[in-house]
Parts: structure tokens; C-alpha cells; sequence
């Protein structure tokens, strides 16, 4: 019988030995499934704007981009607005200006819940110079703290104060009545003089 059992716990050590080692297989998985969500594309784009006017060869571009990503990235709604081009990317299209667009791009393609993210795979030496800076300069600067203007303390006025400010509005209001009653003698006086003559009128009476 002691044989046996010892039988038994050696055939039943590999079982538990087996069962420890399932849970590690879980995260190899999820690893692979964070590396399929990016992907790389070249994507040829000399054919798309070949036979399109000058003036709008980088905007088809551009659009043919998107159309390449939502084929390829399986989003069924064909909505442009689910992708979201990067901005290195955008400037890297708009760089030889709106006629001569570059033939192809090499783009690294990502899911970010219902959108699609899309970043220049191969950046120039002056994209990776100013991707740097744009770094450093995030990573130096400290958080802006939202500061709320500091409130003027309003001061009570007594009631002295009060009798000054009310003298000096009857003094502008009375000041005012006065300018506007020389402003109409002015007037009035103006019009009971004669409009005088124009020279030739004067010059034509003395002919006569």
C-alpha cells in the first residue's frame, strides 16, 4: 500500500506542475495582441494623383492616405474622421508644397479605441531635431497652474465721501447746462447776420 501511494503522489506531482505553469502563458498573449494593434505600411501614392489637377495633388494625397488606413485597418463605417494623421507626418506631406507631393510613405498605423492613429515611420534629421526639443522642452517646463485673479478689497465709503462725489456730479451737470446755453446764443447769433455775397455777384451789380 505504501507503495502505491507513493505511485500516486509521484503521478500527481506533474499535474499540479502543469497547472502552475497555465497562468503564465496569459501574458505572452497579450503581448502578441499589443504588437498586432501597430502595423507598418508603404503606401504608393504617384498613381493616385497622377491625373489630378496641380493645385490639388497634396490634398488627394493625403485622402488616399486615410482611404488606404481604413481599408487595411478594417474599419467598416468608412468615416475619415476616424483617422488621425500625426503631425510630423502632415508636414512631412505638405513639405514640397500643394503640386508635388512625395510618391510614397512609410507610415506606422495604431488602434486607439474607435480611431486610428498614424505616425511618420522614417522622420528626417530636421523632424527628429525638432521631435527632441519639443521633448526636452515638455519635460523642463513645470505644469501652468491655473492662478485666479486676486479680487480689488472694496473699500466702504463714509458718508462725507458720499457728500464730495454727489457736489461734483451737480457740478459737471451744471457745467454742461451752461456750455450748452452759450452754444445756442452762438447760434442764434450767427443766423441773424447776413450771409455775405459771393464776388461775382458783387461785380456783376456794378456793370449794371
Amino acid at each position: 500500500m505504501a507503495e502505491e501511494t507513493t505511485k500516486l503522489e509521484t503521478m500527481n506531482e506533474p499535474e499540479a506542475k502543469k497547472t502552475e505553469e497555465k497562468p503564465k502563458a496569459e501574458p505572452k498573449k497579450e503581448k502578441k495582441e499589443e504588437k498586432r494593434q501597430e502595423k507598418e505600411f508603404i503606401i504608393p501614392l504617384r498613381s493616385k494623383f497622377k491625373n489630378i489637377a496641380r493645385y490639388k495633388k497634396t490634398p488627394k494625397a493625403i485622402r488616399e492616405i486615410k482611404k488606404f488606413l481604413l481599408r487595411n485597418m478594417k474599419i467598416y463605417d468608412r468615416d475619415l474622421k476616424k483617422i488621425k494623421l500625426d503631425k510630423y507626418l502632415n508636414e512631412f506631406m505638405w513639405s514640397r508644397g500643394i503640386k508635388n507631393p512625395p510618391a510614397k510613405v512609410k507610415v506606422r498605423a495604431f488602434m486607439d479605441g474607435e480611431f486610428v492613429r498614424a505616425e511618420l515611420a522614417d522622420l528626417n534629421e530636421e523632424m527628429k531635431f525638432k521631435k527632441a526639443r519639443l521633448e526636452k522642452r515638455e519635460k523642463t517646463s513645470p505644469p501652468a497652474k491655473k492662478t485666479q485673479p486676486e479680487k480689488p478689497e472694496i473699500q466702504e465709503k463714509t458718508e462725507e465721501e458720499k457728500a464730495v462725489e454727489k457736489e461734483k456730479k451737480a457740478s459737471v451737470i451744471e457745467a454742461g447746462k451752461k456750455m450748452e446755453k452759450a452754444a445756442s446764443k452762438q447760434a442764434r447769433h450767427m443766423g441773424k447776420e447776413k450771409p455775405m455775397q459771393p464776388k461775382h455777384q458783387r461785380r456783376m451789380a456794378l456793370e449794371k
